[in-house]
């Protein structure tokens, strides 16, 4: 018998050869790239709509500020036309116990200049 000896010059690299897991791992990985992406869209949009609604709230807290001053003077406006005669008409009388509250100074409106972002 003769020995016939075959040589395969066959080079193999080794990337490839794949594991059998790879797909699994692979298909994990760009899933969790993906929900972190979304985490971090949903992030941003929602500090960004938080300037808006602040900024809008305190235009909103600076138009009332303006109305409640207005109502103020009104007030001491009108309260200055009524003297002890006309309360005795409208059916008021004087009070007998007068009790004081209070209210810290600290208690108000905050202004900020930061944006938030």
């Amino acid at each position: 018998m003769k020995n016939i000896s075959i040589q395969l010059h066959k080079k193999t690299r080794i990337f490839g050869i794949e594991h059998p897991r790879e797909r699994f791992f692979m298909q994990i990985f760009l899933t969790a790239i993906i929900v972190l992406l979304c985490i971090y869209l949903y992030l941003v949009c929602a500090s960004v709509l938080n300037v808006m609604a602040r900024r809008e709230a305190r235009a909103s807290s600076k138009t009332l500020q303006g109305s409640i001053g207005a109502l103020e003077q009104k007030y001491f406006a009108l309260s200055e036309g009524i003297t002890t005669d006309v309360a005795a008409s409208l059916g008021l009388a004087p009070i007998e116990r007068t009790a004081y509250v209070h209210r810290p100074g600290a208690v108000g409106i905050v202004e900020s200049d930061l944006n938030a972002i």
